[in-house]
């Protein structure tokens, strides 16, 4: 669609990054010592950088490009901010009269159990007392950064796990988390990991995780744009997928290859097949 977007005069911008923190939406990284739109997806086209830049390196411009997301942005300051920057970008909304993503933005924070921190300036979206409170199952941890203090002894019987970050389950992780950064992903059927007695050992060692049951969940479509953003902005290195013998399980495969259709890169899949007794049936 064509729309109105920044641009970026590659010859006037000399990296100062004034401009980062200028954009409540996280559209723009210093990158190779230049400031770079990361997607169109995160650009509003509004122009509250302009005024950031002394260089004038700045300026709106209309072209095709993908349509704003504001779910994809409210994934990447959850995970990249805090309270403050949530704050500044629904004010910022306020100010330029974007209703609907505002209330789109409302809408995410309510569904992920996040305060809305202006709360008391947006009439009609008031937290009840059961609110505000956040999704423990939902915060990330990076477990590359701290270690993992689960290992093999006589005194407990448990082995080292490999797990590299928490959540896993596909609707609750975030592609743009560091921990899928140039990562080789693991994507696994929930029942796999059952299946197969050595699963950390031999499936999860030195990759990303995420699980899926493409039987059973719900919002399939958004698990192919997910792993579309993995493979774009992520920019992940392979994927494995594990799955089981049954027929329902190649599901899984699918949302890959769709995920990989919508995406501008290609990157490397391949198929493991679990047999219900644990054993390995099949590679590709």
């Amino acid at each position: 669609m064509k729309r109105e977007i920044i641009t970026i005069d590659q010859t006037k911008c000399d990296g100062c990054g004034d401009c980062v923190p200028g954009c409540p939406e996280g559209a723009l990284q210093i990158i190779d010592g230049r400031a770079r739109l990361v997607s169109d997806l995160f650009c509003d086209g509004l122009g509250a950088c302009i005024g950031t830049c002394s260089k004038g390196a700045i300026s709106i411009e209309e072209r095709d490009a993908e349509p704003y997301d504001e779910r994809r942005v409210m994934e990447e300051i959850i995970i990249k901010g805090g309270t403050n920057v949530i704050a500044a970008h629904l004010e910022h909304l306020k100010a330029h009269g974007e209703e609907e993503y505002l209330q789109q933005a409302l809408a995410y924070l309510k569904e992920k159990g996040i305060e809305n921190p202006i709360n008391n300036d947006v009439q009609g979206n008031q937290s009840s007392e059961h609110e505000g409170c956040g999704c423990a199952g939902s915060v990330l941890m990076d477990f590359r950064k701290t270690g993992n203090d689960v290992e093999q002894g006589e005194s407990t019987g448990q082995q080292k796990s490999e797990l590299t970050q928490w959540p896993i389950q596909l609707h609750l992780v975030t592609p743009l988390a560091p921990c899928y950064r140039d990562s080789d992903l693991l994507l696994a059927a929930d029942c796999t990991a059952f299946a197969i007695g050595a699963f950390h050992p031999a499936f999860m060692r030195g990759k990303s995780i995420a699980i899926a049951c493409p039987k059973l969940d719900s919002g399939i479509d958004r698990y192919v744009e997910k792993l579309k953003s993995m493979i774009e902005l992520a920019n992940i290195n392979t994927i494995t997928v594990v799955i089981m013998e049954v027929p329902c399980c190649g599901g899984l495969v699918s949302i890959v290859n769709q995920a990989l259709d919508k995406a501008s890169r290609d990157v490397p899949v391949k198929k493991i097949v679990i047999g219900v007794r644990g054993d390995v049936l099949g590679e590709r």
